[in-house]
C-alpha cells in the first residue's frame, strides 16, 4: 500500500477529516508552499506537473502554469527538485498523458517513487487506456489515483474503484477545476455513491473553493482535494505563508465539523 493511502486510510481511521492541497510546481517559490501547506495541516500533499495545455483546468491553474512554463519548469526539473524535499507528509503528482507517455511510463513511474511521490493522477486517461501506465506504476510502487464523475454509471463507478489506488477522487461537479462559492449538490452524490462501493478513501475535488464547502462535503467525503483557492492565493501574494494561513483555515474548518 502506497504512502499516500496508508496516510489517509490511518487519518480516516483516527476520525480526521483529510485535506490534500494542489499547488503547481515551479510557481515561484513553490517548494517553500509545500513545507508551508504541510505544516499547516495538509494531510499529503498534490503537486502540479506543468502542461501548455491542462484540459481538467480552469483558468487560476492555467494561469499557473503558464507563468510555470515560462520560467522554465519541465517535468524532470519538478520531479529533480521533489528528491530533494521532506515536508513530512505524502506526495502525489498530477499532470497528463502526453508528459507521462514522452517520459516513458515505466520511467516515470519509476523516476516518482525514486524521488518519494507515492501518487499520480493523469485525469485524461480514460480507464479502458490506463492498464499501461498503472501497471508500471503498481510495479514501482506509485498509487494510480483515480477519478470518477457525477455522472459516472454504477458499473464503471465500480470498476474505477476496483483499479484504482491511493484514494478515489471523486469529482464535485461537471467542469473544469476552479473556485466556487457554494458546494454544487453533485459533491456529495458522488461521494455517497462512492463510499457504498469502496473501502479507499473518498475525496472530493473540483469546486471546493472555501473552507465552509470543504466541511460541507466532509459530511459525506473522507476528505477534500483543493486546488484553485491555494493556487490563486500563490498566484496574487507570491507567498507560501500566505498558502500556508488559508490551508490551515480549511484544516481548522475540517476540524470543527
Amino acid at each position: 500500500m502506497s504512502a499516500i493511502e496508508v496516510a489517509l486510510r490511518s487519518a480516516r481511521d483516527a476520525g480526521r477529516k483529510t485535506l490534500v492541497p494542489y499547488l503547481t510546481g515551479g510557481l515561484g517559490d513553490w517548494t517553500t508552499a509545500l513545507a508551508a501547506a504541510a505544516d499547516a495541516g495538509a494531510d499529503a500533499v498534490e503537486v502540479g506537473i506543468p502542461f501548455s495545455d491542462p484540459v481538467m483546468d480552469g483558468p487560476v491553474i492555467q494561469q499557473a502554469n503558464d507563468v510555470a512554463l515560462a520560467a522554465g519548469a519541465t517535468p524532470p526539473g519538478i520531479l529533480d527538485r521533489l528528491a530533494t524535499l521532506d515536508i513530512g507528509v505524502p506526495l502525489a503528482v498530477m499532470t497528463y498523458a502526453n508528459l507521462v507517455f514522452r517520459f516513458g511510463w515505466e520511467r516515470f513511474a519509476s523516476r516518482c517513487a525514486a524521488v518519494g511521490v507515492s501518487g499520480a493522477i493523469l485525469p485524461d486517461i480514460p480507464l479502458e487506456e490506463v492498464g499501461a501506465w498503472a501497471d508500471a506504476a503498481d510495479t514501482a510502487g506509485v498509487a494510480t489515483i483515480l477519478l470518477a464523475a457525477p455522472t459516472t454509471p454504477d458499473e464503471r463507478l465500480d470498476a474505477i474503484c476496483a483499479r484504482g489506488r491511493g484514494f478515489l477522487y471523486a469529482v464535485g461537479l461537471l467542469g473544469i477545476t476552479g473556485a466556487r462559492d457554494s458546494l454544487a449538490s453533485s459533491a456529495k452524490v458522488i461521494a455517497a455513491r462512492a463510499k457504498e462501493v469502496t473501502d479507499l478513501p473518498v475525496l472530493v475535488g473540483v469546486g471546493i473553493g472555501t473552507p465552509a464547502a470543504a466541511a460541507e462535503v466532509c459530511e459525506v467525503a473522507d476528505g477534500v482535494v483543493v486546488g484553485s483557492a491555494f493556487v490563486r492565493r500563490m498566484l496574487e501574494t507570491g507567498s507560501p505563508d500566505a498558502v500556508g494561513e488559508l490551508v490551515a483555515e480549511f484544516r481548522a474548518a475540517l476540524d470543527a465539523g
